[in-house]
């Protein structure tokens, strides 16, 4: 195969991106500390940034004390430069959120979704959401939406969403909101994957090269990451741990094969065991509200806490394969259900975990709790259009509202 030519514009675009990428995750930084961080010559550093600062993209911070010299100028991304909106479309519910560069939240809306929702309902409570929180702001400044969805994410000129567990099959996502009148660039993938990178970014997973964080809500997902990247796959649908088997022949998951580890450990497994072994319903309006009547009942209630502690066990052994195939350093569990089994039985969960994994692996893997709350989705979501913005070097702005920029992710 003929090796690609790198040309001058290449090689701008790979410098300003490195440059860029520096600062937002480190800065802020002189450019005498860019240059010894990144390689690049002085003279480089000098110029790119100057151009960076021209376009607005990077400001001044203040100086730092030099060796016998001048004082130096710190430099940071500036926050002010465009926003990002991040949507989490849940099992259950549609939340929207509106972040500056720099990730500060300035908005937030939430519509609850009938189960198992059909696209159009979907897609009209994700622009019913997005026109809240842009009130007030200029769609000029929004340089686009990242979207996390309950299934997999097939990536290509039409963005398709395979979630067979809320009865979507090959849904056209970009192509209905484009439909419905979004014109923003739009980043599609899946919200174990989503929540993955905001922990990586800014949460538990930070400063890891080889992590698994672990999505547990009403479904069951993950997103791997070696040496610093998450891994896809072939069709980029790896990641779906939920659907691994736990137990041959088990119980049936939502997707239709026996014994997957969702149907012992998700929402939905979970409080199916309680009521079976209950013997009546379980007490609460909603899935999140019996998940914690159940997590309530437990100091007084010996079958509450026989199903908890089976399923710390299930989830504990499921981490187990996690740090047997892909020998992480850090699991991070995240999701709603996941945040709250882990707050009151963790110690459990860990030590499952060691009954079942290979002894080495495990004492190299700490496993520890999602920081980033039940936001994790929407915000790594937003961090989607953040990442193409530096993948790219703020060449063009990512893209003008109407172009298409929808197969990134």
């Amino acid at each position: 195969m003929a090796s690609k030519r790198t040309t001058v514009r290449d090689l701008r675009r790979h410098n300003r991106s490195l440059l860029l990428s520096k600062l937002y995750f480190d800065g802020p930084l002189s450019r005498h500390e860019l240059s010894q961080l990144t390689g690049l010559s002085a003279a480089t550093v000098s110029n790119v940034t100057a151009e960076l600062g021209e376009e607005r993209l990077i400001t001044e911070a203040g100086q730092v004390e030099s060796d016998g010299g001048r004082p130096r100028v710190l430099l940071r991304v500036d926050p002010a430069y465009g926003h990002v909106a991040g949507v989490d479309i849940g099992e259950t519910g549609v939340k929207v959120e509106l972040f500056d560069l720099a990730m500060n939240r300035l908005a937030t809306v939430e519509h609850p979704l009938p189960k198992a929702p059909d696209p159009a309902t979907a897609v009209e409570q994700v622009t019913s959401g997005l026109r809240e929180v842009f009130a007030g702001f200029d769609d000029a400044s929004v340089l686009g939406v990242g979207i996390g969805v309950p299934g997999m994410v097939e990536q290509g000129e039409r963005v398709l969403v395979h979630a067979p567990t809320v009865g979507w099959d090959a849904v056209p996502l970009v192509a209905l909101l484009q439909d419905a009148g979004v014109s923003l660039p739009l980043f599609v993938d899946n919200g174990a994957k989503t929540q993955g990178q905001a922990e990586m970014w800014f949460g538990a997973g930070r400063g890891a090269r080889h992590a698994v964080i672990a999505l547990i809500g009403s479904g069951v997902g993950a997103a791997v990451v070696t040496d610093g990247t998450t891994y896809r796959g072939s069709t980029s649908s790896a990641g779906e741990w939920g659907h691994t088997t736990i137990a041959y022949g088990g119980q049936q998951c939502r997707c239709g094969a026996l014994g997957c580890l969702e149907a012992y450990i998700g929402a939905g497994g979970v409080l199916a065991r309680y009521r079976k072994a209950r013997g009546k319903e379980v007490p609460g309006e909603d899935e999140q509200a019996q998940f914690t009547a159940l997590l309530e009942a437990a100091a007084k209630s010996k079958t509450a806490a026989r199903v908890l502690d089976e399923t710390a066990g299930y989830l504990g052994a499921g981490i187990a394969n996690l740090i047997n195939l892909f020998n992480p350093e850090r699991i991070v569990i995240g999701g709603w259900a996941g945040l709250a089994l882990g707050e009151q039985l963790l110690p459990r969960i860990r030590e499952a975990a060691s009954e079942h994994a290979l002894r080495h692996p495990f004492s190299q893997t700490s496993i520890q709790l999602g920081s980033l709350g039940l936001d994790a989705v929407a915000t790594g979501a937003a961090t989607l259009p953040v990442a193409d913005l530096l993948a790219q070097g703020a060449t063009s702005k990512i893209a003008k509202p109407g172009s298409s920029n929808s197969d990134a992710a």
